[in-house]
């Protein structure tokens, strides 16, 4: 019988807790609201496929551009003893959605946010070539003005034939997002490195009324000329974007200062 797909929860000071995929779409109860995400006049986002913590460099590039951030959105990230020490030094929460097992420790993709969710839903998809999942985690927030904030973190399928699973995985994410109301945040690796995945991405993100944001200096990692890691958003402001190159991971990490 195959596993429920579920979320890891890391907190400091206590025991690591599973949270399993839920079809309602509602706030958990039992969870301090009283300190929203953002904590200044900019909310800051930092999104990165790490690459499975392969590269010796990626925790001093996670701690230097990561600073200062409220939310940070992982992709590849692996449940090693370093990752977990940063996670809970630096931010009240972090959810991780196991999509496969490397030795010891699982990957996929992971949210670091400086508030307590309200709400959280993993999701997985297989690849239909290599038989590996991929996965996305959905979250929400409350902020400072009352409302609450959808934050999707998402890995997309990368090897398929066609775009009917790659763009199935975008529909169950739809269906979460058809059901908020208020700013939302949906970023990641999607791996739309052609010109139908492109087309499927857009489409996607048309439908549910979502702006992309863009880099003046765009230094993302691309494969065949597409870029790889986007985000996207709706009501809210870019103050400003940019990409850091480094060689940390073979990707470069996003960072974007929003105002609400």
């Amino acid at each position: 019988m195959p596993k429920r797909t579920h979320a890891m929860r890391y907190v400091a000071g206590k025991p690591v807790e599973q949270i399993f995929s839920s079809s309602a779409y509602f706030p958990r109860q039992g969870l301090p609201l009283c300190k929203p995400l953002q904590a200044s006049k900019f909310l800051r986002v930092v999104v990165w496929n790490i690459f499975k913590q392969q590269r010796v460099s990626w925790l001093a590039v996670l701690k230097k551009f990561g600073k200062d951030s409220q939310l940070m959105l992982l992709q590849e990230a692996r449940t090693t003893p370093e990752m977990v020490r940063f996670a809970t030094s630096h931010y009240l929460t972090t959810d991780q959605v196991p999509a496969f097992t490397l030795p010891h420790h699982p990957s996929g993709v992971m949210t670091l946010a400086a508030a307590h969710p309200i709400y959280c839903c993993p999701l997985r998809e297989r690849e239909p070539l290599l038989r590996l999942s991929k996965s996305a985690l959905v979250t929400v927030y409350p902020i400072q003005d009352g409302r609450s904030l959808m934050v999707v973190n998402i890995h997309a399928v990368n090897f398929s034939l066609g775009v009917n699973v790659y763009s199935r995985q975008f529909s169950s994410i739809g269906a979460k997002i058809a059901l908020h109301r208020g700013p939302l945040i949906l970023a990641g690796d999607f791996n739309a490195w052609n010109r139908q995945r492109v087309n499927a991405l857009r489409l996607f993100t048309r439908s549910m009324e979502l702006q992309e944001v863009e880099f003046f200096i765009d230094n993302r990692s691309r494969v065949f000329g597409f870029p790889l890691d986007f985000i996207f958003f709706r009501d809210l402001y870019v103050a400003e974007a940019s990409v850091l190159v480094t060689r940390a991971s073979d990707h470069n990490p996003l960072r974007v200062d929003f105002l609400l």
